[in-house]
C-alpha cells in the first residue's frame, strides 16, 4: 500500500519481480479510480449529457434556420404566440362589463379554442438537441460520454500512479527538473479542454451550422456530436502540452532559448498547421486555436530564459562552492 501513495527511492534496489508487482498494483489502483468514475459518471449521465450538450446547445440558440424542419419549429412557434394573444383578448373580452352577451360568447369560445390550440401544439425549443438513430444509440451514446468523463475525472490519479513508476529511475537533480514539467501535464491538458470547451467548440459548431444551412435539413446525430466534442477537447489539451516540449528540449539543451525566439515565424507556422488537424476546423475556431497556443510559446519562451540564467548562475557558483569544500 506504501507503494501506491509514493513512488520507491532512487537508491532502491528492486528486482525485476518486484519491479513488474508494483508496476501491477498500480495499474489495479488506477483501473478501480476509473470504474469508481465512472460508477459516478454513469449514476448522473443526465447531468454528464447536460454539460456535454451545453456548446452545442449554446451555439444553435439564435442561428437562423431555414430547412424544413426548422420551417415546422418556426410554425409552432408563432402559432403558439398566436394561440396566447388569442386567448388574452378573449379572455379580456369575456370580462367586459359593457360587452353584449353574444360578444361575450364569442370571446369565451375564442378563448377556449385558443387553449385547445395550446394544448395540441407541442412548444418549439428555441435550441437543438442531438438525435439518435439506432435503437441501442442512447445507451451507448451515454456510455461513451459518462467513460469519457471518467477517464477524465480519474486522470489525476492514473497520472500519479504513471509518475510514481518512472521517477524512480530519475537521480535527485534529474527528477528536480522532470517533476515540475510532468506535475504541469494535467494542468495545462485540463486548461486546453476547457478552453475547447467554452470558447472553440461553441465558434466552431456555430460557423459550421450556418455554412449552407439552406440547402440541407441539419439534423445532428448525437454519436457524430460527442465525437466532435472529444476530439477537439483532447485535441486542445493536447496542444496545450507545448510549453512541456519546449521547456523539456531546452533543459536536454537540443535547442536553445535564441533559437526559439530567431525561429518565432516557423514556430507560428506549425502552430496554424498543427491547428488546422483539429476536427472541423473553421478559420474562426482556427484563430481561437492559435491564439493561446502563440501565448504559451511566448511564455516557454521566457521560462526557459528565466531557468537558463538559473542554470548558469549555478554552474559559476558550482566551483566556488568545490573550493569551499576542499578548504
Amino acid at each position: 500500500m506504501a507503494t501506491v501513495l509514493r513512488p520507491a527511492g532512487h537508491e532502491d534496489q528492486m528486482s525485476l519481480v518486484e519491479h513488474l508487482d508494483e508496476l501491477r498494483t498500480r495499474l489495479i489502483v488506477s483501473i478501480a479510480a476509473f470504474f469508481v468514475c465512472f460508477a459516478l459518471c454513469f449514476w448522473q449521465n443526465g447531468t454528464v449529457l447536460d454539460i456535454v450538450n451545453r456548446p452545442f446547445e449554446k451555439a444553435t440558440q439564435h442561428t437562423v434556420k431555414k430547412g424544413p424542419l426548422a420551417k415546422t419549429a418556426t410554425f409552432q412557434r408563432n402559432l403558439g404566440a398566436l394561440a396566447t394573444d388569442a386567448r388574452a383578448f378573449g379572455n379580456a373580452v369575456a370580462a367586459d362589463q359593457g360587452a353584449s352577451p353574444a360578444t361575450k360568447a364569442a370571446a369565451q369560445e375564442l378563448a377556449a379554442s385558443a387553449t385547445r390550440v395550446q394544448r395540441s401544439v407541442p412548444p418549439a425549443s428555441a435550441s437543438r438537441q442531438p438525435v439518435t438513430l439506432g435503437v441501442a444509440e442512447p445507451f451507448t451514446a451515454t456510455f461513451k460520454v459518462a467513460a469519457y468523463a471518467a477517464l477524465l475525472l480519474s486522470l489525476p490519479i492514473v497520472l500519479w500512479q504513471l509518475y510514481a513508476f518512472v521517477l524512480p529511475a530519475f537521480s535527485p537533480r534529474e527528477r528536480n527538473v522532470a517533476l515540475p514539467l510532468m506535475a504541469a501535464v494535467p494542468f495545462l491538458f485540463v486548461a486546453g479542454a476547457t478552453f475547447a470547451y467554452f470558447f472553440v467548440l461553441p465558434a466552431a459548431i456555430r460557423v459550421l451550422q450556418a455554412f449552407n444551412n439552406d440547402q440541407f435539413d441539419i439534423l445532428i446525430q448525437a454519436r457524430d456530436l460527442y465525437k466532435f466534442t472529444v476530439l477537439t477537447c483532447a485535441g486542445m489539451g493536447a496542444l496545450f502540452q507545448v510549453p512541456i516540449g519546449i521547456l523539456a528540449l531546452v533543459r536536454m539543451e537540443i535547442i536553445s532559448v535564441e533559437q526559439l525566439r530567431k525561429n518565432r515565424r516557423y514556430a507560428i507556422l506549425v502552430i496554424a498547421v498543427i491547428a488546422m488537424l483539429l476536427p472541423g476546423t473553421d478559420p474562426i475556431s482556427l484563430l481561437l486555436s492559435m491564439v493561446p497556443l502563440v501565448v504559451l510559446y511566448e511564455g516557454s519562451i521566457l521560462v526557459a530564459a528565466a531557468l537558463d540564467r538559473r542554470a548558469r548562475k549555478r554552474a559559476e557558483l558550482e566551483p566556488q562552492l568545490d573550493l569551499d569544500d576542499e578548504d
